[in-house]
């Protein structure tokens, strides 16, 4: 399959078009024994199979690169074996590395994404144009490739929003993405900007193309999960998009004072599902 079939595929076999960002922070991880690299390991697992016992699942997860290169070659060796736990239980896997450099930088950095990591697809930088992107849709087209657009930072629009020949920066990214589609080629919106996320995303309907979105800002940043329905429902094939939490799930068992770790994270899962489904529901019967 390639990633867009991998999207959908994982959207119908997991009832979800949650995307469960892994972002480990060693003094959050309820487990005190071993080395940095298998706590971090050790977490994550435990969560899967917390998962499997409740037949509660996310439809992707996102590993965040740096989380794990903070804590040496044992953190990146716990992300290696994470990709591959998550990959065999089915998920597709965005490792988040925001890469954006050119030539055989760029090629370096796909290989080690999508070859070493055998990451399903990866986060990329539009700065320095398509030279930093085409090395990674040229060598390996059957991946996904998410372009920051309008990121869901509070300081975003410091260049994200910048005049451009009469319309904001980000826009004039949106209108790149579509000029530079293949199939896999999607783009990262923040569900703290609604209105932002709107034009962006019907900027992707109009063009008739298959854009998938990788929405952060849900939960601990804030965005309102209603806002977002509403502005998948507009058009296309909502299967495509996923919607990323990563602290409030990971660590929902401080909202649950007594609860283990795993249980309160798949209890999260569950209440963001249900809370999408609901909106999807609503808006399929205006």
């Amino acid at each position: 399959m390639n990633y867009l079939e991998k999207l959908k595929f994982s959207a119908d076999s997991f009832g979800s078009i949650v995307c469960m960002g892994m972002d480990p922070v060693l003094e959050d991880i309820p487990l005190d024994r071993g080395p940095a690299g298998q706590r971090i390991f050790d977490f994550y697992a435990a969560i899967l199979e917390r998962m499997h016992k409740e037949k509660v699942y996310p439809a992707a997860v996102k590993p965040n690169y740096a989380f794990y290169a903070q804590y040496g070659f044992e953190g990146l060796d716990a992300l290696y074996r994470l990709v591959r736990i998550y990959h065999a239980a089915g998920f597709p896997v965005i490792l988040d590395v925001k890469r954006g450099d050119i030539g055989k930088t760029a090629e370096a950095y796909a290989r080690e994404s999508f070859e070493f990591f055998d990451a399903d697809a990866v986060t990329l930088s539009p700065y320095m144009g398509l030279d930093s992107i085409s090395p990674f849709m040229k060598n390996y087209p059957d991946r996904g490739y998410y372009i920051l657009n309008k990121t869901s930072n509070k300081s975003s629009g410091d260049i994200q929003d910048v005049d451009a020949g009469g319309e904001p920066l980000f826009l004039h990214v949106s209108k790149k993405i579509v000029e530079w589609h293949r199939p896999g080629l999607g783009a990262v919106v923040g569900a703290t900007y609604p209105a932002q996320l709107d034009a962006v995303s019907r900027i992707f309907v109009d063009s008739g193309k298959e854009v998938p979105l990788l929405i952060p800002g849900v939960g601990t940043q804030g965005g309102d999960v209603a806002d977002v329905v509403k502005v998948l429902a507009l058009g296309g094939d909502v299967r495509l998009h996923r919607i990323n939490s990563s602290s409030a799930i990971n660590f929902a068992y401080k909202k649950y004072p007594g609860m283990n770790f795993a249980e309160a994270a798949v209890m999260a899962i569950g209440e963001l599902n249900d809370v999408i489904e609901k909106c999807i529901s609503h808006e399929t019967n205006k």
